[in-house]
Order: structure tokens, then sequence, then C-alpha cells
């Protein structure tokens, strides 16, 4: 049996996941390397989870230096097979106001030389990423967000930007002028890995600011930020705490046999050491 069914990451200000029942704290090993922090794992309306807080607890790793395979793969290990990812973003659109939640289902990838998959040294993966983000699990946190009366808007595209600085107004524009909704600096990886390692994955954006395009508001600081972290942090554990009411333990999704048929190579030719090293991804294809 699996040790966790769902898998909660914490972003900017959500550091801990409130009211986990029989809670432990576990440090995998992974072979990527060490993921941001231990996994907090216990009991939350009726479900096994793990939490884990993106940035580790204190906010120590820059966007840049996450370790995104590590992170994922130990979701994987543990069994998970849904992720909740809690991320602060900027907005460019007039319509996302601070202290909105939205739900996008589209990326856009303006990082430098980040790994954002675990294939190579001897095996080759194209997975289909044309959707990134699992529907059926958007539409349930949706679903679950309306039950408590609390508005979330549902699609949108988040241009994922390198940081750590924010935007220059010129880029600002030049992405609000490509028709981008949100900004933030994490989430393409993520969403990419889920999908290699067949979890669905869902972001649960949490809008800060205008980013520093609106010019009647003040240009996005870290005062500003933390303000509007502190109760984007209440407002996302009451919508997690609804998703997890709401969501069956059993499922089937698409996002669950992503690597069926994206494995070009001969199995007969991949490395003993990549198989052993992936056998938690893709241990059921081999």
């Amino acid at each position: 049996m699996s040790q966790a069914e769902i898998g909660v990451i914490g972003g900017s200000g959500l550091y801990e996941i409130s009211g986990l029942e029989n809670k432990s704290e576990l440090h995998i090993d992974t072979p990527f390397g060490s993921p941001s922090d231990a996994y907090i794992l216990g009991l939350l309306e009726g479900k096994r989870v793990a939490f884990l807080s993106r940035h580790g607890r204190g906010h120590r790793l820059l966007p840049t230096e996450l370790n995104f395979r590590a992170n994922i793969y130990g979701f994987k290990k543990l069994g998970v097979g849904r992720l909740l990812s809690a991320s602060a973003v900027g907005s460019l659109k007039i319509e996302h106001k601070p202290m909105d939640f939205v739900l996008p289902d589209q990326f856009v990838d303006r990082t430098r030389g980040r790994i954002s998959t675990f294939f190579g040294d001897g095996i080759v993966a194209h997975i289909s990423f044309a959707d990134p983000i699992c529907s059926q699990l958007a539409q349930q946190v949706e679903a679950a967000a309306r039950n408590i009366n609390f508005p979330i808007k549902l699609g949108g595209a988040y241009l994922c930007m390198e940081g750590p600085a924010f935007s220059t107004r010129a880029e600002s524009e030049l992405f609000r002028s490509w028709g981008m909704d949100l900004i933030g600096m994490t989430n393409l990886q993520e969403a990419k890995l889920a999908r290699e390692a067949e979890i669905c994955y869902v972001t649960i954006a949490m809008v800060t600011d205008y980013d520093c395009w609106h010019e009647e508001e003040e240009p996005v600081t870290v005062d500003t930020l933390l303000e509007y972290l502190s109760k984007n942090s209440r407002n996302a554990q009451r919508v997690i705490k609804e998703v997890l009411k709401i969501l069956p333990h059993e499922f089937d999704c698409a996002c669950q046999h992503a690597l069926r048929g994206a494995i070009l190579t001969n199995p007969d030719v991949i490395p003993e050491e990549t198989k052993e090293k992936l056998k938690v991804v893709i241990g059921k294809y081999l």
C-alpha cells in the first residue's frame, strides 16, 4: 500500500498544512538528489496526504535552485497519484486581482537551462504536453471552491520566468501582449515532471500583485508580497481541505497512462543503471 494518495506542494507563504492527523516527517533519498525538505505525511479529510514545502521551511531555496526532479520523484515513490500545487503568482490581466485564485490550463516556458525531464542517460521518451494540467483534477478543485463559496477561475496561461528578480516593465508588457494571464517562477517544471511520472497535476495559482505593468499600482515589493501571501495561505488551506473531502479514493485518468507509447528506446539497449534509477517512474513499462 502506498504511503500517500494525494500530494500537496506549498509555495511561497504556504509552508505547512494544518489539521493533519497522525503526522510524521519522512526524508527521501532520490537518484536525483534531495527534495526541497522532508515530506510531511498524515491524514486529512480521510485522505492520506504528503505535503512538501517547495522552497523549504523558512524559505531557503530560490526558484532556480529547486530540485524539481527530486521533489516529483519523491511524491511518486510515496505512491501519490494526484498533486495539488499551490503557488504565488503575479497577474498580467486586470480581471485577475490580488487575492484571486486561478487554475491555469496552459504554460509558456521562459526559464533558462532548468532540467524538466527524468529521461536521458540512454532512454528517450516524448510525452504529450498539449494540455499540461489534469482537467479532471482542475474541475474537482473548482467544484470544491464553489462548495465553500470561494470564487476560483478555471483556465488561463501561466508564464514561467527564471527569476529571482521580478519583471522589468518592458518584459511585463511583452508578456501581456502575448495574452498571458499569470506570471510565476516554478510550476512549468513541476507540471512536466508530474506528467512523466503519470501523476495528475494542477496549479492553484494565488494572485499577489499586478506584476509591474499596472500604472495605477506600485511595482511589486517583498512587503506587499508577504501581506498577500499570508491571506492567500489561509484561503489555500480552506480550498485544499475541501478538495480532499470531495476527491474519490479510486479514480482513473489519462494522466495515469501518459508514458504509454511515449518511450522510444528499445528496452534491450537501456543501460541497467538507468533502468534502476527510473524504476519508480517507468518500472511498469519494462
